[in-house]
């Protein structure tokens, strides 16, 4: 059984709510969160940078990674206002035409994809991205519409079970074409989330996890790079100059930061001493100069912005629009988990970047336009009375 009870959505009502005036305000706390997080992003993230900038450019410019970063920033933060006045209802519609672009992007990776460190995960088309960014939304999109026109059926194999088994297994065959296990770990565990809160039975969850688990460990057995993660992860100091050297590294910056750390840009594991200190592993910055202070506050900023999210979620109209924002809260919440889980060591290198800190313009853009969906719902969530009057 569902554990959000909405009405699905009926196209008259939907017809009506995309012409009407929608003057709702904006969920406050939630922008709020987002903004100070892109601004300690920022921040970090060019304090992370800029002795790799500056070796990059053969020292001509330090800031030259902080520069096209905030300038994706100042565009997503304008997606962000302009998807958060639209109405939520659009993607209702277009949420298979997303997802069917995904996967045609993804199909497109192992014959013109960008290999970078072993790994075809980028396309070039005017600007560099990946596709997998794309599907994790197309996902979400796509799962929310069809278990919003399914409501009443979703107990059934059918309609609960069938459909988002294959387009998972869609995504994450093309996926290990390139291989992206991180992307195929939360694409798989956000779809299954939003399977048990639109109503899928149990039952069948517990035997797709179980499938998950045994196709986990096969793929670790084809794939011998990612047990040896594992074994790297538990003891980095057995191959310290190889594969184990990220992850000592990382541990130097997070230990030396102490309690309070060593203070703002005196971070000395940023002198290409750690790789991807701007990107993956800015979270190891982020302890090294911050201290365990500093990282446990803006710990606690991703954890409020989680729990404001889920809020708006149980708040919603509607049940697409709580699916829709449940749906890309936990995708957040579970790219922070795994970045900071890899950053410290409790798992093993998984190449998942850190919400609004890690290097990435298109990456980022797409966060805050993930971000104007979740604002759009809410400004359903804080004046209901007048949206109903509106549409009676």
């Amino acid at each position: 059984m569902a554990l959000f009870k909405h009405n699905k959505p009926d196209p008259q009502s939907e017809a009506k709510a995309l012409r009407a005036d929608t003057t709702g305000q904006l969920d406050m706390p939630f922008l709020l969160l987002v903004v100070i997080l892109l601004i300690i992003g920022l921040v970090m993230m060019f304090s992370a940078s800029y002795a790799r900038a500056n070796w990059d450019t053969d020292g001509r410019n330090s800031a030259y990674y902080f520069v096209r970063q905030a300038g994706f920033a100042l565009g997503g933060l304008a997606a962000m206002l302009l998807v958060g006045r639209l109405n939520y209802f659009i993607w209702y519609r277009t949420a298979i035409l997303i997802l069917g672009v995904s996967i045609f992007l993804l199909a497109l990776v192992p014959l013109i994809g960008v290999e970078v460190n072993q790994a075809k995960r980028w396309l070039r088309l005017g600007i560099q991205f990946q596709p997998s960014d794309v599907a994790k939304l197309g996902v979400i999109l796509s799962f929310a519409a069809m278990m919003s026109a399914w409501q009443d059926k979703m107990e059934s194999f059918r309609y609960g079970v069938l459909p988002y088994v294959i387009i998972i297994g869609l995504i994450a065959g093309l996926l290990y074409l390139e291989p992206h296990l991180s992307a195929t770990l939360i694409i798989g565990i956000t779809g299954a989330s939003m399977m048990l809160l639109g109503g899928t039975k149990k039952r069948w969850l517990l035997l797709g996890a179980l499938a998950a688990v045994l196709a986990l460990f096969a793929y670790m057995q084809i794939k011998g790079y990612a047990g040896e993660r594992f074994s790297v992860m538990l003891d980095p100091f057995s191959d310290p100059l190889g594969k184990g050297y990220q992850g000592i590294q990382s541990r130097y910056a997070i230990g030396s930061g102490g309690f309070l750390g060593l203070g703002l840009g005196r971070s000395r594991q940023k002198y290409l001493y750690l790789p991807e200190e701007h990107n993956d592993y800015i979270f190891a910055i982020v302890c090294e100069e911050l201290g365990f202070v500093g990282a446990v506050g803006i710990i606690l900023l991703f954890a409020l912005l989680v729990i404001r999210g889920y809020w708006i979620a149980i708040h919603a109209r509607d049940r697409f629009g709580t699916l829709v924002t449940a749906g890309i809260i936990t995708k957040l919440a579970l790219q922070v988990f795994f970045n900071i889980g890899v950053v410290s060591g409790l798992l093993p290198p998984t190449g998942i970047s850190l919400p609004f800190f890690s290097y990435g313009g298109t990456a980022l853009l797409l966060q805050l336009f993930e971000m104007g969906i979740v604002l759009s719902v809410s400004r359903w969530c804080v004046n209901k009375d007048a949206v109903g009057r509106r549409q009676a």
